[in-house]
C-alpha cells in the first residue's frame, strides 16, 4: 500500500518512519507486544498510522475462544491510556499541535488504525503571533 496520496506528495517523509517506530514501540511497552507491520501516511493536517498483525498470544487465544469484544475492549482501554504518550510523541515529531486523536481496531483481518488531527498550519502560526502582530502595528 503506498504512504502517499498520488494527487498529494507526502511531506511527512523519514517524519512518517520516526511516528511508525513511535507507534510501535508504544504499544509493545504497553501490551508486551508490538505490531509487526505499521505504515504512517502523513498528508496535510492528518497522519494515520496502520498497523497490522497487533494481537499478543493471549488477546489471540481469547480470539479463538470467541471473545472477540473483550479484546476490542481491551485494546480500546490500552489506546485510550497510551494516547497522551503517542500525542506527546506526535507531536514532538511533526513540531505540530495535535487537535484530534482517534483510534480503532479489527480482528479479522489483525489491523489497527491510530488518526492524528493536527492544528493547520495558518492557525498554529496566527495562535502563536497576536502580539507580535500587535507591537508591528504599535511601532508602525
Amino acid at each position: 500500500m503506498p504512504g502517499t496520496d498520488i494527487n498529494r506528495p507526502s511531506t511527512g517523509g523519514s517524519k512518517s518512519a520516526a511516528i511508525s517506530n513511535l507507534t510501535v514501540r508504544l504499544l509493545s511497552q504497553y501490551t508486551g507486544r508490538g505490531p509487526t507491520k505499521a505504515r504512517t501516511f502523513f498528508n496535510d493536517d492528518m497522519i494515520t498510522v496502520v498497523l497490522q498483525d497487533t494481537l499478543t498470544k493471549a488477546e489471540s487465544t481469547l480470539v479463538e475462544k470467541d471473545r472477540h469484544q473483550l479484546v476490542l475492549l481491551t485494546r480500546k482501554t490500552f489506546q485510550d491510556v497510551m494516547g497522551d504518550d503517542l500525542i506527546a510523541g506526535v507531536e514532538e515529531i511533526t513540531g505540530r499541535t495535535v487537535s484530534a486523536f482517534l483510534s480503532a481496531n479489527h480482528i479479522d483481518p489483525d489491523i489497527a488504525v491510530e488518526t492524528f488531527l493536527l492544528e493547520p498550519i495558518a492557525q498554529e502560526a496566527a495562535d502563536a503571533e497576536p502580539e507580535a502582530g500587535l507591537e508591528r502595528r504599535a511601532a508602525g
